[in-house]
């Protein structure tokens, strides 16, 4: 999707990385989890934490900022795990996006969404789906079927598929609701 393809106004869930905001579009999003911990999988790159045990699926957890070539966070009582829904091959996996902390869901009207910048052909910004403005402030959209490469994807589901064997954890739940203000 781009910009131009968006037509109406939108809820995106936002969260922080660094100082960075970003966002979400909320249909992509299922749920948001306290940040407890993760089982380590072996062999996996270094952005790949680890997986949880949602519910009785094992669902890997992805270090945003490692993702995006940031240096490692300290975690704190904010750090959040979104749960997304992400499309392989026309099939939708669940992936966890470990964030510094998650800001609040929001409405964003295709008027105030720019397009992703032209940074050049060295530098790959596919996965933006645009630059949202509000305020003074930047939003950077993710598209987050784009932000993995089809290889990292695979090695995703994997993981899943390897560590379905026994994922003991427990994590509280925040439940997002999908209407502005939250």
């Amino acid at each position: 999707m781009s910009v131009s393809e968006i037509s109406s106004t939108l809820q995106y869930l936002t969260f922080m990385l660094g100082e960075e905001v970003f966002a979400l579009d909320i249909a992509k999003v299922r749920e948001v989890l306290e940040f407890t911990s993760v089982t380590k999988v072996p062999k996996t790159p270094e952005f790949m934490r680890g997986v949880i045990n949602l519910r009785g699926a094992v669902v890997p957890v992805v270090d945003m900022r490692l993702k995006f070539g940031m240096p490692m966070g300290e975690k704190t009582i904010n750090t959040c795990v979104v749960i997304v829904e992400t499309e392989l091959d026309g099939e939708v996996t669940a992936l966890g996006a470990l964030v510094d902390s998650v800001e609040e869901v929001f409405e964003l009207e295709p008027e105030r969404i720019e397009p992703p910048p032209k940074i050049g052909t060295r530098l790959k910004t596919e996965f933006i789906k645009g630059m949202g403005k509000r305020d003074d402030e930047f939003i950077i959209i993710l598209d987050i079927d784009k932000v993995f490469s089809t290889e990292e994807l695979s090695l995703v589901q994997d993981v899943s598929e390897v560590s379905a064997g026994g994922v003991e954890e427990r994590h509280e739940h925040k439940d997002i609701q999908t209407t502005a203000g939250v």
